[in-house]
């Protein structure tokens, strides 16, 4: 089945930077103009603040210096490391961000040919069954000391984290609208996946190890079938988002995890620096999109745990920190800290459905439509609750498992006239016997 492709605000990115090459200007996006509009509709831009266009910052941009990579990102000055450390486990997978940035060697600068720049660029976002095409000019925001205001690259030639945000910030409305939010929303938005948040009980995954193993097996099940993941520690009541812990981690902070691993270790005497025997030890690397490892306990960097490791053996293992935002932690000390994770699985369309077996089936709420697909309120309204969207399906394997995912329009763009709260929505699945179905 094709994936369904649509213009986002009626822009052709071909059809513009055709017209732009003709004209021999560079691309000046009217629809989301370098204006404070584009940036906040709550506070007043920075002083000092200018749009520059990237060959205004360096002499040699490139979208990509080397290749795309997970420790490529620095968050900058917005409150958006939920979507940072979802394009963080975006780069991890060649897959997923070859949809999200199409024809990515078409759109990259090309020194040699300056004739062919029309500083346009374009990237797609899924959103409600289908890609989303959405076109940018190439101006950024700079901050007065002359860097970028928001998100951007380790490397100050490399420019697609900076186009990517500003693509997703336009899709939302403006760059504010990306301060707080759900990591789960930026993956589903970037992969067309389906996401499952986890709530974890930090005291029975302390107490228990029986229910510890089955959550490292999830995990690293996930992770194996690349699905992207993410975690982060929900404040308590009287706790400040973003207050920093003991051992380093911050409260309210999105994490990307980019490795799930079970490792075997030798055991060294810190006395005698003697290996006796071996021990297998559950272990994940994580990811700051602020760009640092400020993690200090056990198996942090220079701890004396990695001594039970040589490098070598370290890098057979795949137990490598490939920047400074990475670390790694014991699985035991995730479970003590962490208290969400989010994982998004991803659904290969062309598998599930190759010949006229599977078919997809969309459904909607709609007050204007008759009563079989209206608003029928939740379980507790029993004269109206049948009016709602009803699918039938059958699982007949004991081992098949069932994936639904329920989705509302994206409600961001509306921040900017005092609305974008999501609508209370939910779904029940009820079991029914084959008499009643033929009722």
């Amino acid at each position: 089945m094709p994936e369904r492709v649509c213009w986002f605000q009626g822009q052709s990115y071909h059809k513009l930077k055709r017209a732009c090459l003709q004209r021999g200007k560079l691309f000046k996006d009217p629809l989301f103009p370098p204006s404070a509009l584009s940036l906040f509709y709550k506070r007043a831009p920075p002083p000092g603040l200018t749009w520059k266009r990237p060959r205004e910052l360096c002499k040699d941009p490139h979208l990509f210096v080397d290749r795309i990579s997970t420790w490529d990102l620095h968050q900058g000055s917005l409150g958006n490391c939920w979507m940072v450390a979802a394009t963080s486990c975006l780069a991890s997978e060649p897959s997923l961000w070859k949809k999200v940035i199409p024809d990515h060697v078409e759109q990259e600068w090309k020194p040699k040919r300056p004739d062919l720049y029309a500083g346009i660029f374009h990237f797609r976002f899924w959103r409600l069954g289908r890609w989303t095409d959405v076109v940018v000019d190439d101006l950024l925001p700079v901050s007065e000391d002359g860097t970028l205001l928001f998100c951007r690259s380790a490397t100050p030639r490399e420019f697609w984290s900076s186009l990517l945000e500003k693509a997703y910030a336009k899709l939302n409305g403006c760059y504010e609208a990306l301060e707080g939010g759900n990591t789960a929303e930026a993956l589903i938005d970037f992969t067309g996946g389906v996401s499952e948040p986890l709530c974890l009980d930090r005291e029975a995954l302390t107490l228990h190890p029986d229910q510890r193993r089955a959550l490292f097996q999830t995990l690293a099940k996930a992770h194996g079938c690349k699905a992207l993941i993410t975690c982060s520690i929900r404040p308590a009541e009287g706790e400040r988002v973003e207050s920093v812990l003991d051992c380093g981690l911050v409260r309210g902070h999105a994490y990307g995890i980019t490795a799930v691993r079970k490792v075997r270790l030798g055991k060294r005497s810190l006395l005698t620096g003697h290996c006796s025997g071996t021990s297998r030890l559950g272990m994940v690397r994580m990811r700051n999109p602020w760009g640092t490892a400020d993690f200090t306990g056990p198996w942090s960097q220079g701890s004396q745990q990695w001594k039970q490791v040589g490098r070598d053996e370290r890098e057979k293992m795949g137990l490598i920190v490939r920047d400074v935002g990475e670390f790694w932690m014991e699985f035991e000390d995730f479970c003590r800290y962490f208290t969400d994770v989010v994982v998004c699985r991803l659904v290969e369309r062309t598998l599930l459905w190759p010949n006229t077996h599977w078919r997809e089936v969309d459904g909607w709420w709609d007050k204007h439509m008759d009563k079989r697909s209206r608003c029928g309120g939740c379980i507790n309204h029993k004269d109206t609750f049948l009016h709602n969207p009803q699918f039938m399906f059958e699982v007949q394997g004991k081992e098949d498992e069932v994936l639904i995912c329920l989705q509302q329009e994206d409600r961001r763009i509306k921040r900017k006239d005092g609305g974008g709260a999501n609508l209370p929505i939910g779904f029940e699945v009820l079991r029914v016997s084959h008499r009643q179905c033929s009722l």
